[in-house]
């Protein structure tokens, strides 16, 4: 009996070690209508929610048009920090890509997302 309690407490105590978790202020950015060659940088925010320091391994686009910037150092319980993603608007037309972002806060990756339109004015000038 007295063995079974000790686990019981060890399992208890393991569960409150704590896990960090992160909420995004906003999950998708529109960068609405954008003029080719313009600033294609735009930052996610975002806060770790959960007990435990955050650490985001890693962001990645699967096109090479979206460079993303993860923040270098751990983010505290409470704490916000920044992604930041830049978009090459050389390109014109319209515009959807997902960022996968991961960190110790879950298994599988949480999806940022941005879209919109690079329009380009000389055409639109002629």
């Amino acid at each position: 009996m007295i063995l079974f309690v000790g686990f019981l407490t060890v399992q208890l105590n393991a569960q409150d070690t704590g896990k960090a978790q992160i909420k995004f202020k906003t999950e998708v950015i529109d960068y609405g209508e954008i003029a080719k060659g313009s600033n294609g940088v735009r930052q996610f925010e975002f806060t770790n929610t959960g007990n435990a320091p955050l650490i985001i391994s890693r962001v990645y686009s699967t096109c090479g048009c979206t460079i993303p910037k993860k923040p270098e150092g751990p983010i505290a319980p409470g704490e916000s920090g920044i992604i930041e993603v830049k978009y090459d608007t050389k390109k014109p037309g319209p515009f959807r890509k997902t960022i996968s972002v991961y960190s110790n806060a879950g298994e599988m990756p949480t999806p940022i997302k941005i879209k919109g339109t690079v329009i380009d004015k000389s055409v639109l000038e002629n």
